[in-house]
């Protein structure tokens, strides 16, 4: 019986124009074994959690640089849980200052990755979550 791929979405909120550590991201990750969907840039959170929804995705994976990640996470948490999906994993990367990040994680954000996290780092945290 072949064992279920973990399955996640990496997606660009806000008006962010980079995407090159999304993409080494996905690759990683997809490399790793997992199934990954990315989103494209410019994503608003309801697109986000739109296309969690219908791609069954186990975790979603945020990118941003634009330094509104204080209001773009919480709004797609928000609207997860609007949407009654309260089993997805979230987490985030880019640049967000240190300060920012207890917040975040209190607001539901599993675990931040800044600039400069080896990419094993991110793939074991994933796995690490979806067995439990």
């Amino acid at each position: 019986m072949e064992e279920k791929k973990i399955r996640v979405l990496i997606a660009k909120p806000g008006l962010d124009g980079h995407d090159r550590g999304a993409k080494v991201v996905a690759r990683a990750l997809r490399d790793a074994g997992m199934e990954v969907i990315y989103t494209g840039l410019r994503q608003t959170p309801k697109q986000i959690v739109e296309t969690a929804i219908q791609e069954d995705v186990d975790v979603i994976g945020l990118s941003i640089l634009s330094g509104a990640h204080t209001h773009l996470f919480p709004e797609i948490l928000k609207l997860l849980k609007e949407n009654q999906i309260e089993d997805m994993i979230v987490i985030g990367g880019g640049v967000i200052p240190e300060e920012d990040i207890p917040e975040l994680k209190k607001a539901g954000i599993v675990e931040i990755f800044t600039p400069g996290t080896d990419t094993r780092d991110i793939i074991n945290l994933i796995k690490e979550k979806i067995k439990k």
